[in-house]
């Protein structure tokens, strides 16, 4: 079964995310549009297994192209979902947002776990009884920063499982034993040097947002895939920029990620930009693979804009 967490920007989706996985996988922050991508983990719940799906916050009318590639990411988590848990915000009350969201969730079949997030005593819990005003399901108080109420709100989740799918559990590998069998690939490289590009080109699909903007990708994103025959694990990361360049809090968790990423690797792809010189940054990256023993492997994009072409680009590059 597949859970998508949806909601309007901020309301603490990624810190339920991170606390129903049992790790800090989505970077948490309080700047509304933090999370972009879509998200996605193995979870389990008293021996329920099922896929996790976090989201960027969903708006009416998203301004900038950002923005929007950040709805289009949403829209395919809810399309893929069997359950959707709709988070809200206890300290802003029932917004606009929120009724637009929950119209548009009565006129889909599936089921809606509605979830009022950052309950955390017993005034913000009597405040949250305007929930119900939403109409779509009753709503469930929950504090994912504290795990007050997690429970409740999965045990509803798990009840709303396809009949077919929520009595398989038995015949599934262990999750630790799955993801160990899975050959890791690491996408590692500079700001805006394609590697999102390279994901979706690689997968046939848009699984990451893909800009011309430095700095898009944030979170580390994994895809599971297989590759005659072969299971992997695809990892897109941020770029990494030189540690005197990295602004404190977002992009310096968004580093920490990447980083995370090629220890955890077995293979690290490292991209670079054909159209630019082999850069003092992209022999740190290397170098970072090298030191953790990671296998490594040298990715030169964007080949047709370099002005040199054939034996003088590959010369460049190396």
């Amino acid at each position: 079964p597949v859970v998508a967490i949806v909601g309007r920007p901020n309301v603490g989706k990624s810190s339920l995310f991170n606390r129903i996985v049992g790790r800090r996988q989505a970077i948490v922050s309080e700047i509304a549009g933090t999370t972009r991508d879509r998200l996605i983990a193995e979870a389990e719940w008293e021996d329920h297994h099922f896929i996790l799906v976090d989201t960027g916050g969903l708006e009416p009318n998203p301004e900038g192209e950002i923005r929007e590639r950040v709805q289009e990411q949403a829209d395919m988590a809810l399309g893929d979902a069997d359950v959707i848990v709709f988070v809200t915000d206890v300290t802003e009350g029932v917004t606009p947002i929120d009724h637009a969201l929950a119209d548009r969730f009565r006129r889909t079949d599936k089921p809606v776990v509605l979830a009022v997030n950052k309950v955390d005593n017993d005034n913000r819990e009597l405040a949250g009884t305007e929930f119900y005003e939403l109409g779509i399901a009753d709503p469930l108080f929950v504090s994912a920063y504290h795990n007050f109420g997690i429970h409740n709100l999965m045990e509803e989740v798990v009840s709303h499982f396809p009949p077919g799918l929520q009595d398989a559990d038995s015949d599934l590998t262990p999750l630790d034993d799955a993801v160990s069998s899975q050959i890791k690939l690491s996408i590692v490289g500079r700001t805006n040097v394609g590697k999102s590009l390279l994901i979706n080109t690689i997968l046939g699909q848009d699984r990451s947002i893909v800009s011309d903007i430095a700095g898009t990708t944030r979170d580390a994103i994994d895809t599971f895939f297989t590759y005659e025959g072969k299971e992997m694990v695809l990892i897109d990361t941020a770029g990494i920029r030189r540690p005197g360049k990295v602004q404190r809090g977002i992009e310096q968790y968004s580093v920490i990620r990447a980083v995370t990423a090629v220890n955890r690797a077995d293979i690290t792809l490292l991209v670079t930009d054909a159209s630019e010189l082999g850069s003092a940054q992209d022999a740190h990256i290397a170098g970072l693979a090298w030191e953790l023993c990671r296998g490594l492997m040298v990715v030169v994009n964007k080949w047709d804009l370099d002005p040199d072409g054939g034996r003088l680009a590959m010369e460049r590059a190396a």
